[in-house]
Order: C-alpha cells, then sequence, then structure tokens
C-alpha cells in the first residue's frame, strides 16, 4: 500500500521541492536533555518506554511541543528487532545495550527467525497515537537500523571500538555473514513497512557503526544489503533518509545504496559532501552536536555558516552530525529552531 501525500516543508525537502524556510529536526531531539523526559525515566527504563505505546507517543511529542521542529521521529530503539529473532536484550546502566546470547556461529544464525516481526507490533500502535495526536501538524519519522550496524551489535554483544569479531566472520566466512546481512534485510524491511503502514512517513535507515569500515569493505560486504533495504522501503512510497556516521572516507559509495536524503555527519563539510553525489539526493545535517553547547553567538555563527554552505537549492534539511546529547541546554535548541527560521540568504 502506497501512502497517500502529506503537506510539509520537510517533505517537500525530502523530494527536493522549494520550501518557505529550512525544514529543521534533531537526531535523538526526544531525550535526557530535556526534563519531562528525564522525569518519565526516574520511573521506567528504556525498553519499557518502548514497549509502552503510550509512554513512546509521549516521549515523541515532547520535542514538538517544546522546540516545534518540523517533524516529530518515533521514540524507539533500532536493536529492538533482535528481540523476535531470538536474541536476549537488555540495557546496562553505564554500559549501554548488551545482548546475552550473541551471533557467533553458524547454528547461531540458523536458528535466527525472520517470521516474527508482528512482535514488534508496539510500534506501530505508538506511531498510530503520535500520528493522531499530531493531526498533520508536521508528519512523523519512523526508523530502523542498517543492516552491518544491527550484524555488528548482534555478533559483538554491544557496542565495540574495533568491531574485531564482526571484521573476523566477515573476512573468515563471507557465506556466514551473507546468510546473517540476508535475515537483517528481511526483518528490517518487514519492520519498516509496518512503521509507514502505522502511518510514518519518512523512514531513517541508520547505519551508526558503518564508519568502523574502509570504502572497499564497505562495497564488498555492505552496500548491497543496503541497497536492498532502502529499495524495499521505498516501494510504500516514502521517502528514505540514508545517515551514516564516519563515512566521509566513502560518501559516494554510501550515496550509491541509495536513499532519498542522505544524512552527513559533522565530520566533513556539507557543501563538498553534496556536490560529491553531484546534488542527485536531498541532504541533511550536519551541525556538530557539541556546537549547541557554545555560547550563542557562537552557535548562530555556526549555524548560519552551515545554512550559507548549503545555499538557496532546494534539498537541505537542518539537523545535526548526530544526535543532542545529555548535557545540552533546551534552551539553545530553541534558538537553533528560530535561527533557521528566520535566516534569510
Amino acid at each position: 500500500m502506497r501512502v497517500a501525500p502529506m503537506n510539509s516543508r520537510f517533505l517537500d525537502a525530502c523530494r527536493r521541492r522549494p520550501t518557505d524556510v529550512r525544514p529543521v529536526w534533531f537526531m535523538r531531539q526526544a531525550g535526557r536533555y530535556m526534563k519531562e523526559y528525564r522525569e518519565i525515566r526516574a520511573h521506567h527504563d528504556i525498553l519499557e518506554i518502548c514497549k509502552r505505546p503510550d509512554l513512546a507517543a509521549q516521549v515523541t511529542m515532547q520535542p514538538i511541543d517544546i522546540l516545534d521542529v518540523d517533524a516529530a521521529i518515533i521514540f524507539a530503539d533500532l536493536l529492538l528487532p533482535v528481540e523476535p529473532m531470538g536474541l536476549k536484550l537488555k540495557f546496562v546502566s553505564g554500559e549501554g545495550p548488551v545482548i546475552d546470547n550473541p551471533v557467533r556461529t553458524s547454528n547461531d544464525i540458523d536458528t535466527l527467525s525472520t517470521s516474527n516481526t508482528d512482535e514488534l507490533g508496539y510500534v506501530g500502535d505508538a506511531i498510530q497515537i503520535v500520528t493522531r495526536q499530531l493531526a498533520g501538524r508536521v508528519p512523523t519519522i519512523g526508523f530502523v537500523g542498517a543492516p552491518f550496524t544491527l550484524a555488528s551489535y548482534m555478533i559483538e554483544g554491544g557496542p565495540s571500538r574495533n568491531y574485531l569479531r564482526t571484521k573476523n566472520m566477515m573476512y573468515r566466512d563471507e557465506g556466514l555473514w551473507r546468510r546473517l546481512m540476508g535475515k537483517l534485510v528481511d526483518v528490517l524491511g518487514t519492520f519498516a513497512l509496518m512503521q509507514v503502514a502505522s502511518g510514518a512517513r519518512v523512514i531513517q535507515v541508520f547505519d551508526s557503526w558503518v564508519g568502523a569500515l574502509g570504502s572497499d569493505d564497505y562495497v564488498r560486504y555492505v552496500q548491497q544489503y543496503s541497497r536492498a533495504l532502502i529499495e524495499r522501503i521505498r516501494t510504500s512510497g516514502v521517502p528514505v533518509i540514508h545517515f551514516g556516521t564516519g563515512t566521509a572516507g566513502f560518501f559516494r559509495e554510501l550515496h550509491a545504496a541509495g536513499g532519498d536524503v542522505l544524512g552527513v555527519d559533522w565530520r566533513i563539510n556539507i557543501d563538498q559532501a553534496w556536490m560529491d553525489i553531484s546534488y542527485r539526493s536531498a541532504i541533511q545535517g550536519n551541525l556538530d552536536p557539541a556546537v549547541l553547547m557554545a555560547p550563542l553567538p557562537e552557535l548562530k555563527a555556526r549555524v548560519h555558516e552551515l545554512l550559507k554552505r548549503t545555499g538557496t537549492r532546494p534539498g537541505h534539511i537542518f539537523n545535526l552530525g548526530h544526535g543532542i546529547m545529555p548535557e545540552t541546554p533546551v534552551e539553545h535548541v530553541k534558538a537553533v529552531v528560530d535561527m533557521v527560521r528566520n535566516f534569510r540568504p
């Protein structure tokens, strides 16, 4: 089922259409920097918030009401799909996500399920609540992790500095690696399409750890699976934002994997990145999240410089180069929204 169009400066920018002002939203715009979120977290852990549609919707709506951004992104976690695949996920304070039964062997991959994605229906329920509450004010963004990022978590058992186990599987047994990536495309594609059916009008694909790879390894082991996932999502008719961190060395290759919008982290000049892909996609980003803690005059100078770099060409969505950090003053985030809205080239 293809979704009906919706009027929105954010969706127009995704399609590289002219907008009245630059659309703006923030990765991790619902999070610990907000007092309202911390109050909920004082009583509920992350998984509970994700799995209770009322709480996930409440958290999702907080930045819409407080910041007046141009899109809501559903509150969820990119690792949620590993649970219906058969893995045991928990979040450990000070350590982050931990998978108790990581994927290391052929038998581990054989036993991964691809047929239980309906267990993720709570995410769709939360999207439906948010979409009703928004009533067309702004669109809702759904999201999934990219196959490489999910695979690295599943193999390592959590975050990693060097991804040795992940790379060893790639190099040691390419067939094993490809079976895992194929299963992930099936699960993530189904999950993303469920989010669209529930009301998401854009899907962002996060490849948070893909910068651990060099360009040759990305092309050989990863690119085709990201492309397959993105193409599957695009059959629904919604735009796809493809975001990877640490990808300055292979941004053209990332673009070749697909995406109506390419997300850029702060390590690359956004104008150069856009030129490198010959402006064939819209572009999103890429203020360094740390700049949000700078004095307001410096912050304004950085925001204006970024907006000047991207010029008047349709298709730029203002965002950070990664998520908002917990120490960030809410007032500075609000100020950035005003700076973007009031900017005139």
